[in-house]
């Protein structure tokens, strides 16, 4: 396994994602890539810069807000995101998104994510050191 990256798993009508890495931060980076994937397979230009805060009392429940966010960014905004970068610092995560407006031309969303849940949600470390953040996103 690459020490970084992420997936999508089947899960009924909604879609599972799941974000690794070598950091915490790095994992939550990857499952916004995922998220992103969801919507379109398209490039993403990474002209637009959008800054999100988040506060939560652990990396589960920070993860669920993280993925909200990223989701309430895209509706408020209708844009799409191509790139991540994310500082936590105990119970806060702080972040910067990249991207640019829905042209439902050329990104040809392929669906809309409504909000992450805590279905199969999951944050941990394994015994290498790899992070991984896994759960369902309602679609």
């Amino acid at each position: 396994m690459m020490d970084r990256g992420w997936r999508h798993f089947p899960h009924e009508a909604d879609l599972g994602l799941c974000g690794w890495g070598p950091a915490l931060a790095i994992a939550f980076e990857q499952a916004g890539l995922a998220l992103t994937a969801a919507v379109t397979t398209s490039k993403v230009n990474e002209y637009i810069e959008v800054g999100v805060t988040c506060t939560a009392p652990d990396p589960e429940l920070l993860f669920v807000d993280w993925l909200n966010a990223i989701i309430y960014e895209m509706a408020v905004r209708n844009m799409v995101f191509g790139r991540y970068a994310i500082c936590i610092n105990d119970d806060q995560l702080t972040a910067t998104l990249w991207g640019e407006p829905v042209d439902r031309t050329r990104h040809e969303p392929v669906c809309e994510p409504k909000g992450a849940t805590y279905t199969e949600l999951r944050v941990a470390e394994d015994d290498g050191g790899i992070w991984s953040a896994c759960c369902v996103v309602d679609v």
